[in-house]
């Protein structure tokens, strides 16, 4: 049993700043027995974001971490983006509000991105019952933010089992808009600077996370940072100032009802040019330095995650590439992975910005062409063309990991 039951559970975890850290068992801590996981995915991503509709899939899973964070007034609670679906942690304590976000959030993603949004809520009791866990590591990019790293296997069976349809959670009758204060898709997409914007997904075979497994996360982390910036997709003084009327509209639509629609996209429109006025300038307006915000945006950017194995959207070039693919295709022929990877030539990012005068704001990043989904979809694939067909973890057999 594990005792804890406070809401301030993430904010009292010990930080670690080097990401290898995600490795090591020390840095984990387990969830509170009365806590429950949000999770939500997109029904069909791959055919979407095969028709180009790459960047209304990341909105819509950003738009879940956003409507949940803002019912729980913004608290510090583990997440993670997975690019078509996110994974929040919650308390007992805002269990019906953040069922009422995910209603909401279901019919918003319905009815304004025309996509289907799987959501439910899933108690850590129920986990447990199956011998799984999961624990829960903090990881700090930088001095401004923290995300959570998952592992135990306990997220990945409560995802398989929204999938199965377990533990759903209905549209509101009511129509009730979810509030997405704070996120946003006002940048292009990034470039890739040093070859190719890569992303991994990589978990457990049949041995499970041990040791095999941690020395190939480390191995493949460490192959990545032999690049610049780590193989950071962003440069470290931010991305690209430009107006994007997809992100400006895909921020109206979040975050403005049909009759305020126009006057937000102003306000936006407005916002974007004295950002970029102010950049050219070098000028601070009040408390804001537009120059320090985009520096601020790329240090505080989630390219790199642990859930239940290695996710990683990374700006590498060919040679660092074919020896990422090579140590993922060993482990994989001996047992201890299962892994997809996709390429583009961009990366994609999506924000939760509460207000822009606070520097803890966070950027989700994912490829620019299907990412994440896409190289789940591949594992997928190869797993149905003869790969075994579940995971080991924690003792226990749990369903594949799929994201699409």
């Amino acid at each position: 049993m594990v005792d804890q039951t406070k809401d301030d559970f993430f904010s009292a975890l010990p930080v670690f700043t080097r990401f290898e850290g995600v490795t090591e068992d020390g840095n984990y801590r387990p969830l509170p027995d009365n806590w429950l996981l949000a999770v939500a995915d997109i029904v069909s991503s791959t055919q979407a974001i095969a028709s180009g509709r790459y960047k209304a899939v990341n909105m819509a899973g950003a738009s879940v971490i956003s409507a949940v964070m803002n019912a729980l007034d913004r608290g510090d609670y583990p997440f993670v983006f997975g690019g078509d679906g996110a994974l929040v942690a919650i308390p007992a304590s805002g269990a019906e509000r953040v069922r009422a976000a995910l209603s909401a959030v279901r019919s918003w993603v319905a009815e304004d991105l025309q996509l289907s949004l799987r959501t439910a809520l899933v108690p850590m009791s129920d986990v447990r019952a199956q011998g799984l866990d999961v624990r829960v590591a903090r990881f700090s990019p930088s001095d401004l933010v923290s995300y959570a790293m998952f592992s135990g296997g306990g997220a990945s069976w409560a995802e398989a089992q929204m999938k199965a349809g377990n533990y759903g959670i209905d549209p509101p009758l009511d129509k009730a808009r979810p509030d997405l204060t704070g996120l946003s898709c006002r940048w292009n997409p990034i470039e890739a600077r040093n070859g190719q914007i890569v992303s991994i997904i990589a978990v457990p075979a049949a041995a499970g996370n041990g040791p095999e497994f941690q020395r190939l996360v480390a191995d493949v982390i460490g192959i990545s940072m032999e690049q610049r910036r780590d193989g950071h997709p962003v440069p470290a003084d931010g991305p690209d100032l430009a107006l994007t009327l997809s992100g400006v509209e895909a921020e109206a639509r979040a975050t403005a009802p049909e009759d305020k629609r126009f006057r937000r996209k102003l306000v936006i429109v407005t916002q974007i040019g004295l950002v970029f006025v102010l950049n050219k300038l070098g000028v601070t307006l009040g408390k804001f330095n537009a120059r320090r915000y985009k520096r601020d945006v790329a240090a505080n950017s989630d390219f790199r995650k642990f859930d239940d194995g290695l996710k990683m959207t990374v700006d590498v070039d060919d040679d660092h590439l074919s020896r990422i693919e090579a140590r993922l295709q060993e482990a994989e022929s001996q047992g201890i992975c299962h892994y997809g990877l996709h390429r583009q030539g961009s990366a994609l990012m999506t924000c939760f910005v509460p207000t822009p005068l606070s520097r803890d704001h966070m950027h989700f990043i994912d490829g620019a062409d299907g990412g994440y989904a896409m190289a789940s979809a591949q594992l997928s694939a190869k797993r149905l063309a003869g790969a075994p067909s579940a995971t080991a973890v924690a003792g226990a057999s749990i369903p594949s990991l799929d994201l699409s």
